[in-house]
């Protein structure tokens, strides 16, 4: 089970906000292409940092509370997950909290 610690936290953390989704109405899941818009830039960027830093010798993994699947340059598929994870957990709270206090975002029209 020690295998699974870090998975086992990013699926804690979705299930702490997936909530928000449907009770809130964050309409996060429901707007894909922007979503993925916003999360890969975050993937490309924090990626190519860890591939440099376990390279260089400066970032490591403990093998004990990882799957052991790793990616290009080395990265496990954990940390790609959690670049993943936990900015829609992020942005699941932004949203519920300007879903629950009526913020508009600049995107969106005057009503």
């Amino acid at each position: 089970m020690s295998k699974f610690v870090y998975v086992s936290v990013l699926l804690g953390c979705l299930a702490g906000t997936a909530w928000l989704e449907f009770f809130l109405r964050t309409r996060v899941y429901q707007r894909t292409w922007r979503l993925i818009l916003t999360i890969f830039p975050i993937v490309l960027i924090f990626s190519a940092w860890d591939a440099y830093a376990i390279s260089q010798g400066h970032w490591t993994f403990d093998e004990r509370y990882i799957t052991g699947i790793t990616t290009v340059a080395n990265i496990p598929i954990d940390e790609i997950l959690f670049f993943i994870v936990i900015p829609i957990c992020a942005i699941l709270s932004f949203e519920a909290v300007r879903s629950a206090r009526g913020w508009k975002a600049g995107d969106e029209g005057e009503s």
